[in-house]
């Protein structure tokens, strides 16, 4: 594991270094781009416009299981790059291709650990988006698979790269606003309902199956796929881990902690019924060993906002952060002292930084290593562990594991399709 506070202390000069580094190494390696392949067109496309307009990267594949989608991806990568890369269905054709050098997987999220893990056994570094694994157990896998085949693996929370977002950091864990005891992120939005439908055969653009990969099969429903998947716990973490994760972990990053000792978690579905399983409100509350805590609220069905993306509360003070990395700065007197404007939320910088480690082949110069990563999405885990067993949730601080009732211990892992299992478990 790494120091936290030695790698927030760290971070603005290993992004300026990075951002040098690749200026140099697109130069030195002109000739040689760093050949990647994009695993699901949904978040995924955002991610490969970027890498394709970027020098020294080619995106060799595109992959969705969608064909509709995957001939639009396509098409505009084609305008974009000058050339369209390869569109395929089946992402295992991306790990097979030897001149491949990572795979960007922006698949649901039971897919991110086991791409990752079979990538990592390909030779393949990785990117894999937010939140780093559907469950605990895949987490700690994925840590030990880029061990073990030595791969660059970065996870997609991109505000670690932000750069106003770097220097709040830097401010709290200077003593900006004395010794912070107390973070709060938050999350609102408007989110309809998704309806009750029966299952039906799944349309002829979709390659049902392999959506489904290593998860156990299910009927396919029309309210479920292609987004709304995220509210049932057989392949997403609810709001939680799908826009939780973001807030969650600069708050841990901003206070320095790893792991919490307590998770408690208030909420549940409040405002329609339907086919959603997981809670639309809710409030979880994690505490730390040293003393302190972070909270997290979302509100998944109202969008009145009155709160901060994120806000640090200290001895000495108080911050607020926005999403793009802006902050403002608040003395004891509640007098803001201090107001940086963000830029932008880090994207292109995260995966900057992403390429240059994959060209020097160093995993220790990534601004949010798998390690990392896992730690922020395990507070997601904890706090679904907690609502789904109606208890809190009381764990190890050194590396999250639950301490309580075996209800619980049970839902560190799950199971997975037979035809799928040992590509994802046996690293």
């Amino acid at each position: 594991m790494f120091d936290r506070r030695q790698f927030i202390a760290s971070s603005v000069a290993t992004t300026v270094a990075a951002t040098a580094a690749h200026s140099k190494a697109s130069a030195a390696d002109a000739n040689k781009p760093v050949k990647v392949g994009v695993m699901g067109l949904s978040r995924g496309m955002s991610l490969a416009t970027d890498l394709a307009k970027m020098d020294g990267v080619e995106v060799k594949y595109i992959c969705d299981v969608d064909s509709t989608r995957l001939a639009s991806g396509a098409e505009k990568l084609g305008k974009i790059a000058g050339t369209s890369p390869e569109a395929i269905t089946d992402f295992r054709k991306i790990l097979d291709d030897k001149e491949v050098d990572a795979l960007v997987c922006a698949a649901p999220n039971h897919w991110h650990g086991p791409a990752t893990i079979m990538a990592c056994k390909a030779g393949k570094h990785v990117y894999v988006e937010k939140p780093a694994s559907h469950n605990a157990q895949e987490g700690e896998w994925m840590i030990e698979a880029a061990e073990k085949y030595n791969r660059v693996v970065q996870v997609g929370t991109q505000r670690r790269s932000a750069p106003e977002m770097i220097q709040a950091m830097e401010k709290l864990q200077s003593g900006a606003i004395g010794k912070v005891f107390l973070s709060r992120g938050y999350y609102v939005n408007q989110r309809g309902s998704i309806g009750k439908v029966e299952p039906s055969a799944p349309p002829e653009n979709l390659d049902y199956a392999l959506w489904e990969g290593p998860a156990p099969h299910r009927e396919y429903k029309s309210n479920v796929v292609p987004y709304n998947w995220h509210w049932n716990w057989h392949w997403g973490g609810g709001e939680l881990a799908n826009n939780g994760v973001h807030t969650l972990d600069i708050c841990r990053w901003g206070m320095g902690v790893d792991y919490p000792t307590r998770t408690t978690i208030s909420g549940g579905r409040y405002c329609y019924d339907d086919d959603q399983i997981t809670p639309d409100t809710q409030v979880v509350a994690f505490e730390f060993g040293d003393g302190s805590q972070i909270t997290w609220q979302g509100t998944s069905c109202n969008k009145h906002n009155v709160n901060p993306f994120v806000s640090f509360y200290g001895t000495e003070g108080s911050m607020e952060v926005d999403s793009n990395g802006g902050f403002k700065l608040f003395n004891r007197a509640n007098k803001m002292v201090e107001e940086v404007k963000g830029t932008n939320n880090g994207q292109l910088a995260h995966l900057t930084n992403f390429v240059d480690a994959v060209r020097s082949g160093d995993a220790s110069t990534l601004n949010q290593p798998i390690a990392e990563g896992h730690c922020s999405t395990m507070m997601c885990h904890l706090g679904v562990i907690a609502y789904r067993t109606g208890q809190d949730v009381v764990s190890d601080p050194s590396n999250g594991h639950i301490q309580g009732p075996q209800e619980q211990k049970a839902m560190w892992g799950r199971e997975y399709n037979p035809a799928w299992e040992a590509d994802v478990s046996k690293i």
